[in-house]
């Protein structure tokens, strides 16, 4: 046993920052860490058994994606969900996303395409398993192998940084979904965008894309009036975006 924890300390300690960037975003992203928690940089150096250099250089990662707050006083949080400015966040969503799958069915190749199969299915295998964390990691990578496809490196990284940021808010309803409906969450849609796109038809990718962008909207205010409407102090009916 002291051996097994020794190599993992070593293993830990090889990897340095990037070994904690990734550890400590795949517990904020699956609420292990929730919104608030304080990180603190000697516990952090001591449960990763390493300097604090590499774990500051973690944190300073995570709050360039907007996973944690480092406030004035050194004192650094996992960044809240801001819930009130979900409007805002789907608006720009929505927009993001309909630009890259019209991008992708304008510019995709045959590779391309094939990769988009894969990660379609890899997430209907996260949603087989009811695995969440595979579940968002997979549908990011489905969205975003179609914005890579689109060839517009500065409209794929604003989408991603989006995706990102949708993940724990998937996290925060997926019970919810599972338990109210009992469907698999997302159906056939993500092969249906992938056949627009494989035959350039772009107004249909247009479509598609936005139909998807509002029924998470829909599914998440739905979740939103079920858990947390009395906690709020704006109308649940104003969050909308157009059909």
């Amino acid at each position: 046993m002291v051996k097994k924890q020794t190599d993992t300390v070593k293993h830990a300690k090889g990897r340095g920052s990037r070994f904690v960037y990734e550890a400590l975003k795949r517990e904020i992203l699956s609420l292990v860490l929730e919104p608030g928690t304080p990180l603190d940089e000697t516990s952090l150096s001591e449960r990763f058994a390493m300097s604090r250099s590499p774990v500051r250089e973690a944190l300073v990662r995570l709050s360039a994606e907007g996973l944690v707050d480092m406030l004035s006083n050194r004192s650094t949080l996992v960044a809240p969900i801001n819930l009130a400015v979900f409007p805002r966040y789907v608006e720009a969503l929505d927009f993001l996303q309909r630009i890259n799958t019209r991008l992708a069915a304008q510019n995709r190749t045959e590779p391309e395409i094939a990769l988009m199969t894969r990660e379609a299915r890899a997430f209907d295998r996260a949603c087989a398993a009811n695995d969440y964390l595979a579940m968002s990691a997979t549908n990011r990578d489905f969205h975003m192998a179609i914005a890579h496809a689109g060839k517009n490196p500065y409209l794929a990284r604003s989408y991603g940084q989006l995706l990102d940021e949708g993940r724990r808010m998937l996290h925060m309803h997926f019970d919810y979904v599972r338990a109210s409906s009992g469907d698999s969450l997302l159906g056939s849609e993500h092969l249906e965008m992938i056949e627009a796109i494989r035959v350039k038809d772009v107004d249909l990718a247009d479509r598609l894309a936005h139909a998807h962008t509002r029924q998470f909207h829909a599914r998440f205010v739905e979740f939103l009036s079920a858990k947390y409407s009395d906690d709020f102090d704006f109308d649940l009916s104003t969050l909308s975006i157009s059909a």
